[in-house]
C-alpha cells in the first residue's frame, strides 16, 4: 500500500533563493492509502484504475514512472495502480505513489532502494514518504528523522472535493520566516496528550488555503462537532483535513456522522500508523 500522508503541523519557516519553501513539520501515516503493484518488465508502463483513477495523468510527468526511471533506467516494471486517494489533496497521495514504485523496484530487481534524502527532486513530500513513517521533516523536505512512536490514534480524513494549487497557496502565504517547531519535541504517551501539544502548533497553509477554498473552513467545523474530536486541522497545502480521535470507535462514527449529513465530501476514518509494524505492515 502507498498510505495517505497527513502532515499534524506545518511550519513555514522561511524561502530560499531559489524560491523552494523551507518547512518544520510533523507527518504521520494513515492506514488508508493507494495500491500499488509491479512485476518485471521490459519496458515501463502503467495502469491506473479506481475511484479516483480519472485525475492521474499516465504520461511521463506521473511521479511513478519519474520515480521509476530515477532508481533505473533499464531495469523496467509494469505498474499498477489502484487509486483511492483524491488527487491534489494534501494527503501526500503522488508522492506516496512514487515511495511504492521505488520500493517495490528495488524489491523485484534486487536493487539498493535509495535513501530518502536523494529524491527530494521528485518533490516535497516523497523522501518522508519513502520513510513511511512518523516523522519529522524539514528544509525542503530532504531533512527526515523519525519521530516517535507514536500513542495509538484514530483519525477521520475528510476531502470536499475541492483542489487547490499547491504553489498558489504558497504564494498566498503573507508571511515566510516563520517559527519553527521546538528543537527538543515531546514524547506524549496519550492521544489526549499528543492532540493537546499539536494544538499549540501549526499549518501555516491553513489561513491562505482557506482564503481560496472556504469550504475548508466547514470541513474543519464538521470535524470539532463530532463527537470525541480532539483536534482538527488541514493536512498539507489542502483541501483535505483530519479529526483525531482516541478510539476507533469514535472515528468510525465520526465518519459515519459526516457522510450522512455531506455525501458530496470524501471521508474515511483511519489509524494512525505510529509504529514500526504497523507501518511495516501497511508498506508490504
Amino acid at each position: 500500500m502507498a498510505p495517505a500522508k497527513v502532515n499534524l503541523t506545518l511550519h513555514v519557516t522561511g524561502q530560499r533563493g531559489d524560491g523552494y519553501h523551507l518547512l518544520d513539520s510533523l507527518v504521520v501515516f494513515a492506514s488508508v492509502g493507494d495500491v500499488l503493484r509491479a512485476q518485471s518488465a521490459p519496458a515501463y508502463s502503467l495502469q491506473v484504475t479506481g475511484p479516483e483513477a480519472a485525475a492521474v495523468p499516465l504520461d511521463d510527468s506521473n511521479l511513478v514512472l519519474r520515480a521509476a526511471r530515477v532508481l533505473s533506467p533499464q531495469a523496467c516494471a509494469a505498474f499498477h495502480l489502484r487509486k483511492t486517494l483524491p488527487a491534489q489533496a494534501g494527503l501526500g497521495g503522488g508522492s506516496s505513489d512514487a515511495a511504492a514504485a521505488l520500493r517495490l523496484l528495488a524489491a523485484i530487481h534486487d536493487l539498493t532502494p535509495p535513501e530518502p534524502t536523494t529524491v527530494a527532486g521528485l518533490g516535497a513530500d516523497v523522501p518522508v514518504c519513502l520513510w513511511s513513517r512518523p516523522a519529522r521533516m524539514r528544509g525542503i523536505g530532504d531533512q527526515v528523522e523519525p519521530f516517535g512512536p507514536l500513542p495509538e490514534f484514530w483519525m477521520v480524513l475528510v476531502n470536499p472535493g475541492v483542489k487547490l494549487s499547491t504553489p498558489q497557496v504558497f504564494a498566498a502565504l503573507g508571511r515566510k520566516a516563520n517559527p519553527a517547531l521546538p528543537a527538543k519535541l515531546p514524547r506524549p504517551d496519550t492521544a489526549r496528550a499528543l492532540a493537546a501539544w499539536l494544538g499549540a502548533q501549526r499549518n501555516d497553509l491553513e489561513p491562505p488555503a482557506i482564503a481560496q477554498a472556504p469550504t475548508i473552513r466547514a470541513v474543519l467545523d464538521a470535524l470539532r462537532d463530532t463527537r470525541g474530536c480532539l483536534l482538527a486541522r488541514m493536512s498539507g497545502s489542502g483541501a483535505s483535513c483530519f479529526g483525531m480521535y482516541q478510539t476507533q470507535a469514535e472515528a468510525e462514527a465520526a465518519a459515519q456522522s459526516l457522510r450522512r449529513t455531506h455525501f458530496e465530501w470524501w471521508v474515511r476514518a483511519a489509524a494512525a500508523l505510529g509504529r514500526p509494524d504497523q507501518v511495516a505492515r501497511a508498506t508490504t
